[in-house]
């Protein structure tokens, strides 16, 4: 199936590893000039020439800059003027007790998870609108409809992230610029992998055990594994497609099953 994507270009907030590269990579493959961002110039610039030799046909640019911080945004804006596609993927995540979820680490969260996607789409979804034509994804996740008990800030952004991105479609009506969000189950992002080595390591057993120990106590998934990060990438590519026309203000799951509530 032709995406018919060829030409356009896209900026991939938080880009380097995991969802967000295997994003860049997908849309890489499918003739799209990527923009790709992370904190850590050495690590962005590795995976600037990965893409640059895995999509040769292609323009493959990386800009730093750390969405903690407003000025960083600030000169990011600048690069990313005239995109065709923006895709809100940058996020924070981790585990935590409630009590001990301070007020700044709520900030933290809100700022980096939902007003890192605000501010981008602030600035260039006037240009798409006046181009007739624009796609702009939030990546969320299923906790921002099931929200984990140790992860209550996690959720709440991502519940967040959902509810600005269905009030921006409310601004296209008419026009060819569409906003949709992703809601990801459990994916085996390079954090995540990370993580469950580490638990692995502790209680000796293998990675692929820990990783089915971990999935058999989620009972409502359907796919019954870890979903892999270019899966979610093939449903963003699809939305940032013009294939995807008809669909706009959307929550479109990509949870294995695990959500049993209908959105």
């Amino acid at each position: 199936m032709d995406l018919k994507l060829s030409g356009k270009s896209a900026f991939i907030s938080g880009s380097t590893q995991g969802i967000g590269y295997a994003i860049a990579q997908t849309l890489a493959m499918e003739g799209v000039d990527v923009t790709i961002n992370g904190r850590d110039s050495a690590k962005l610039t590795r995976a600037v020439e990965t893409l640059r030799r895995d999509a040769p046909g292609v323009s493959v640019n990386g800009v730093v800059a750390d969405f903690a911080d407003a000025s960083d945004v600030d000169c990011l804006c600048e690069e990313i003027a005239d995109i065709d596609i923006l895709i809100n993927n940058v996020g924070l995540f981790e585990l935590k007790p409630f009590e001990l979820i301070s007020d700044d680490d709520w900030r933290l969260y809100f700022d980096v998870n939902v007003l890192s996607g605000v501010r981008l789409a602030r600035h260039v979804m006037p240009a798409m609108l006046g181009r007739g034509w624009g796609r702009i994804v939030f990546v969320s996740s299923e906790s921002g409809v099931n929200v984990p008990a140790d992860m209550i800030h996690y959720g709440a952004s991502k519940t967040a992230m959902m509810s600005v991105g269905n009030g921006l479609a409310k601004l296209t009506k008419g026009t060819g610029v569409t906003v949709n969000s992703v809601l990801g189950g459990p994916t085996y992002s390079d954090g995540v992998a990370r993580t469950v080595e580490a638990i692995a390591d502790m209680q000796s057993i293998s990675t692929d055990e820990m990783k089915a120990s971990i999935m058999s106590t989620n009972p409502t998934s359907l796919l019954g594994r870890f979903i892999d990060p270019s899966e979610i990438a093939n449903m963003v590519t699809f939305l940032a497609s013009p294939a995807a026309s008809a669909t706009n203000g959307s929550a479109v799951r990509v949870d294995g099953g695990v959500l049993t509530a209908v959105l």
